[in-house]
């Protein structure tokens, strides 16, 4: 079991933040906490792997928390692919 903080994000509907440690965004990088918008706290969350969540799996959240110390739900409209391609071109952009 791992208990966990999120945050709801104001840059978009339906976008939070799930971190290890509550209000530990230091592990995010700033260009991804800038896309963010603010954020504020929805709750705290006791995880295991049998935990129902509407839109993630319990799994990849936990594996994403350990291994990066936070996991971002993005829209369903939106892939994490998507968001660091955009975050990549963005930082080259002069």
């Amino acid at each position: 079991m791992m208990l966990c903080y999120i945050y709801r994000c104001s840059a978009k509907p339906d976008m939070y933040i799930y971190l290890a440690r509550e209000n530990d965004f230091a592990s995010i990088d700033e260009a991804l906490l800038k896309k963010l918008g603010t954020l504020n706290f929805a709750m705290s969350l006791k995880l295991d792997k049998n935990t129902k969540l509407a839109k993630e799996d319990p799994n990849k959240v936990m594996a994403n928390l350990e291994s990066q110390g936070f996991h971002l739900q993005l829209p369903a409209e939106t892939t994490v692919e998507e968001l660091l391609a955009r975050l990549s071109q963005a930082n080259k952009t002069p």
